[in-house]
């Protein structure tokens, strides 16, 4: 294990109590590096230390200065650990110093995470404006909304304006155009005094494909293993230990300097690593350590492609620690359910009862055959509910589509209510995708930015060769074009229109009545069963906790159907029937339990009634 200071980040450009500079740069196979101050025409001399870091303390360089690297007296370089790029990826380096930001969220009390109601967010196309600035705007909407946690897609420096963040280059800054470190910090600041946590999606599997000098520096990357986005990390091939620590630094750096309570990390599964301690459990054993020395808690989320509980397991028990997972898997079977097509992966399920399946084990695939992998695939889990989040759309699985066609598109308006309600009644961490809460219209493309005009012209072409078996549909938007970008901003006017208020209402009364009754609050997986019908398309989803019991019936057809109530309870209490001119508001329900069909359910539907047992 290697051995960092958690208490505060040992690379880059730090400053000390007196205003000091410090810098240290890994650079193993350097012969000499000098720090170049061009605005004060200053050279100041690196010392190469043990293991290749070279270092220096200065008084030259302070915070706001611009500054490069040279090594070896060849060209001139961005820090790779800059933490701003105000003239872009290609631009100088510009030292800041984070201390100095003034915090006043010490009395933020961060939700356990079986309490995360999570809204995924893209800060460029959240707002008009694409700011952090603008985001603090719009914290009463979600803190009125219900949602306890707002997860930040990737806000790592990329080239341009206009990315997903996937193609980041400089991951310990912030994207100069979003409002650059302060702006986070104090978007993360305003969240903790309204009451929401703060989850930041990082990528530690490959940079991006423009404007990164990592390789420049060191062997960041190895050629043992490729990725779909790129060289693969070095993080187990000769000289790995440096670009194990520049990934654990920056987890440490979110957590510690800019007060995120939670990592998402992306498609872990493409993260290659052999060592005895994979990187991802030597990541968690440093964040624990800065727990015991903050007392804050802060949880680790990985974006994972395996059904396999070693990633989710904890150190103890041989796993790799982390404490939850994304599981597409739900996903999947909620969309083939609602009668989307089943191409790709989608061939491998079968809509109600991989659905149910995932309700009652999470992984639809523990050990069955895929026929789209063409292998066994998966394992059991036992683990809890918490450990797992669910959605029924995300930046992906829009995005991805050659029109970036949003839920609303593509299904019912019931049938929009249906999907909401299967997420918010699992007994896992829901997560909405921006927009989604009021049938948002506009879609969510693929969008860069790249200066580069070959790779630009490589982009553009890529996109259209991977959807030329759609030409009936249209050309795929290019994604360089600024009216791409344009065309992916949430339109927040039709919120106050019809049906979007509707909409809007509904996901409120569903997130309102997750929280407060313990049988979907509780995220026990013990006290839930399911049971379907794949010919009518019913799931009958029934949650117990204590005293209290609530039964869920989803009807995934276009045809009413008919389900029999519960032998053993006699007074059932509706709270929500999404096909309901009026479904808000709870009333007794005269159901006289038999062994007859009791209840009609609406095409396209989801009704919930509570039970108190005496």
């Amino acid at each position: 294990m290697i051995s960092l200071n958690t208490n505060k980040r040992g690379i880059g450009v730090t400053f000390d109590a007196s205003g000091a500079a410090s810098a240290v740069l890994w650079a193993p196979k350097a012969k000499q590096v000098e720090l170049l101050i061009p605005g004060k025409d200053k050279i100041v001399s690196l010392v190469c230390q043990e293991l290749g870091y070279w270092t220096v303390e200065t008084r030259d360089l302070q915070p706001g200065d611009l500054y490069y690297f040279e090594l070896d007296s060849k060209k001139q370089l961005p820090d790779p650990a800059s933490l701003s790029q105000p003239d872009d990826v290609h631009g100088a380096s510009q030292a800041l110093d984070l201390s100095s930001f003034e915090w006043k969220d010490a009395g933020w009390q961060p939700y356990p995470l079986k309490d995360y109601i999570i809204y995924e967010v893209h800060i460029g196309t959240f707002t008009p404006e694409g700011t952090f600035a603008a985001a603090e705007e719009k914290l009463d909407y979600l803190i009125d909304l219900g949602v306890t946690a707002i997860e930040i897609m990737p806000v790592a420096q990329f080239p341009g304006n206009r990315n997903w963040g996937y193609d980041g280059v400089y991951p310990f800054c912030v994207q100069h155009s979003y409002g650059g470190a302060r702006g986070l910090q104090s978007l993360v600041n305003a969240c903790h005094n309204k009451g929401l946590a703060v989850i930041l999606d990082v990528v530690y599997n490959h940079v991006g494909p423009e404007g990164s000098q990592l390789e420049a520096f060191g062997p960041y990357f190895t050629g043992k293993y490729h990725t779909p986005w790129g060289n693969a990390i070095n993080f187990d091939d000769a000289w790995c230990d440096g670009a194990r620590r520049f990934f654990i630094e920056n987890a440490l750096m979110w957590l510690r300097d800019f007060h995120v309570d939670a990592l998402r990390m992306d498609a872990v599964h493409a993260i290659k690593d052999f060592n005895p301690m994979h990187i991802l459990q030597e990541i968690r054993q440093n964040v624990d350590l800065l727990m015991q020395q903050t007392g804050r808690k802060h949880y680790l989320i990985v974006e994972l492609d395996l059904n396999d509980t070693r990633f989710i397991n904890p150190v103890s028990k041989a796993g790799y620690g982390m404490d939850a997972q994304w599981i597409d898997e739900f996903h999947h079977a909620l969309r083939v359910a609602s009668g989307q097509e089943r191409t790709g992966y989608y061939s491998d399920f079968d809509g109600v009862p991989s659905l149910a399946k995932s309700y009652r084990d999470a992984y639809v695939y523990d050990g069955a055959f895929s026929e789209h992998r063409k292998k066994f695939f998966g394992m059991k889990t036992e683990n809890a509910g918490e450990q797992f989040v669910v959605f029924s759309q995300n930046h992906d699985h829009v995005g991805n589509r050659m029109l970036g066609e949003r839920t609303s598109q593509l299904v019912s308006f019931e049938m929009q209510k249906l999907l909401a309600g299967a997420v918010l009644v699992s007994p896992y961490l829901p997560m909405l995708f921006m927009g989604e809460e009021y049938g948002e219209e506009s879609p969510f493309l693929y969008f860069v930015s790249h200066t580069d005009p070959e790779l630009a012209e490589k982009v553009r072409k890529g996109r259209k060769k991977e959807f030329e078996a759609f030409h009936l549909e249209g050309e795929a938007p290019d994604p360089l074009s600024e009216e791409t970008f344009d065309r992916s901003k949430l339109r927040w006017e039709s919120v106050e229109r019809e049906p979007h208020q509707t909409m809007l209402n509904y996901y409120k009364k569903l997130i309102s009545i997750r929280k407060s009754h313990s049988p979907l609050r509780v995220l026990d997986r013990e006290e839930v069963s399911v049971g379907y019908n794949a010919e009518s398309q019913v799931i009958v989803l029934r949650r117990r906790h204590g005293t209290q019991e609530i039964i869920c019936l989803m009807n995934f057809s276009s045809q009413q159907q008919s389900v029999d109530m519960p032998v053993g309870a006699s007074h059932w209490y509706k709270l929500l029937g999404s096909s309901d001119p009026k479904w808000g508001g709870s009333r007794e329900m005269p159901v006289q339990v038999t062994s007859g069909p009791a209840l009609a359910l609406s095409p396209e539907s989801i009704t919930l009634y509570v039970n108190q047992y005496e």
